[in-house]
């Protein structure tokens, strides 16, 4: 057997390699820990989910503040909004979650940790290029989590315009007056309600004809109604032409309608380019090891083992599933299978997913859109319940009424996924991640007792709907009749004249 310096190496710092490394680490192995950049935690920590939420936490305090009167309080005038301070509270948020992440805590582990860029040297040895100088080290196996990037396309101008990313957007010295956000997907609409609340005026340019192009047309449109409603404006459909300066201001051109298209073109003071995300993949000598990859990712099978089995790839590399949630997932089934030698493989079928708008938007499971791409035929395949916020008590009493919760049944009445739009669905969608992956049947969700007032009562509103049309159905009632002597109705609706 070969001897190497390490039982396992992870090249990336971000959730998904932290997580192997804690795991690894605390299991006996002797672990390295990789990292290009000059801290742990990844773009999560420091560009993604963090400081999105945090900046989403404080608009939406604001936008509670202007909606003061709907409330019974007198009307609130707001100053502007001094984008300084905003940043320095995210960036203590993100100081105070960066301990979780820091060289002590892993070291502390039995993990050593390394910075610098990593690139494979063969299929077992990687290079590692830090502030004193090159060194090489080699790992019986190897994991790869180095994440993804914002992709910029090739639109004419982009390049030579200058413009913001995920790793810029949170950082602003000052609000812009007017933001211009190209793209529909989670982080455009997050950052662009965000940044409306906060006072910005907010133009959503989106190639496809609406947003969120992940999740049902229908739920995809209460977002979309909600943001319209505070002043965010989309221009859907659109074919982007060009983007360039002119003075301060960058403006952006389009086209819309098809054929005879016109051509349009709107202009902000700052530009947020949130057009999907590419795995990093450059620079790592996959080629040197044997690792099949593309500009897609690295291609991984069910036990998100590379074309070299004995290196791993997980998180966003691997260009699937890009959420941190996932990556922690993908860690735990890296290490059963690496460390444990257990063939574990990854299962997505009740993978969450929430865009964190309000009303926010997620699902499990299966939507309309995949039961359809799968060949499941609406009415012969599966079934919609739905249940509105607008009939949930403590939806009215915090005046946030809008969005529903949908549910998809097979023909046998078992569940196949939610949806939900609404105040708080990543909340929600806590109870429904456990109830289908823990095969809880509908009749059981219908008798738990949640408190009450709470949006979490959707959930049991709508399995008892489902319940309740096999319980209180004529055959029913027919049968206890004939067995108890019921005697039926005791007061009949008269009908308006």
């Amino acid at each position: 057997m070969a001897a190497y310096d390490y039982d396992i190496g992870i090249i990336g710092g971000g959730a998904g390699g932290l997580s192997v490394a804690a795991g690894a680490a605390q299991l006996g192995a002797r672990t390295l820990l990789i990292e290009r950049e000059e801290h742990l935690g990844g773009d999560c920590l420091f560009y993604g989910c963090v400081p999105s939420k945090t900046l989403i936490a404080t608009a939406h305090a604001r936008h509670v503040m202007s909606r003061a009167q709907d409330f019974g309080l007198p009307a609130v005038t707001l100053p502007p909004v001094d984008f300084a301070q905003v940043r320095a509270r995210i960036e203590s948020v993100i100081m105070g979650i960066r301990g979780h992440d820091s060289i002590e805590r892993f070291c502390g582990l039995g993990a050593e940790v390394r910075f610098g860029a990593a690139r494979f040297v063969d299929e077992h040895e990687v290079e590692i290029d830090e502030a004193a100088g090159s060194k090489r080290v080699s790992a019986a196996r190897w994991v790869v989590a180095t994440g993804s990037r914002a992709q910029i396309p090739a639109i004419p101008g982009l390049a030579q315009t200058t413009h913001l990313t995920n790793r810029e957007i949170f950082s602003l010295p000052r609000l812009p007056e007017r933001l211009v956000v190209l793209g529909g997907g989670p982080i455009a609409v997050e950052l662009a309600q965000a940044f409306r609340r906060l006072g910005s005026q907010v133009d959503v340019i989106q190639r496809s004809g609406r947003i969120l192009t992940r999740d049902d047309a229908d739920m995809a449109a209460e977002v979309q109604q909600a943001l319209e409603a505070e002043g965010v404006r989309f221009h859907l459909g659109a074919a982007l032409t060009e983007v360039r300066e002119q003075g301060a201001a960058k403006v952006v051109g389009f086209e819309q309608g098809g054929q005879g298209e016109t051509s349009r073109s709107v202009s902000g003071d700052a530009l947020l380019v949130a057009l999907g995300r590419m795995p990093n993949v450059e620079g790592l000598g996959l080629e040197q090891a044997g690792v099949d990859y593309s500009a897609k990712g690295i291609a991984v099978d069910a036990r998100l083992r590379t074309s070299r089995p004995h290196i791993y790839a997980c998180g966003d590399v691997t260009g699937a599933w890009q959420f941190t949630h996932a990556a922690g997932y993908e860690a735990g089934v890296v290490v059963a299978n690496a460390i444990f030698r257990l063939p574990r493989k990854a299962d997505y079928t009740w993978m969450p997913w929430c865009t964190y708008t309000e009303p926010g938007l997620g699902g499990i499971g299966l939507n309309e859109a995949a039961a359809r791409k799968a060949g499941l035929k609406p009415g012969v395949d599966y079934r919609v319940v739905t249940e509105r916020f607008a009939d949930n008590d403590r939806a009215r009493a915090e005046a946030e009424t809008g969005g529903l919760v949908k549910l998809l049944l097979d023909s046998g009445g078992k569940p196949l996924g939610v949806q939900i739009a609404g105040a708080g669905a990543g909340e929600l969608l806590g109870e429904w991640a456990a109830v289908l992956a823990g095969r809880v049947s509908l009749t059981s969700l219908a008798g738990i007792v949640h408190p009450y007032p709470t949006r979490a009562e959707s959930a049991k509103a709508v399995a008892g709907r489902i319940i309740g049309e096999k319980l209180f159905s004529p055959t029913v009632r027919k049968a206890l009749h004939f067995v108890f002597g019921l005697k039926g109705r005791a007061c009949t609706p008269v009908e308006p004249v």
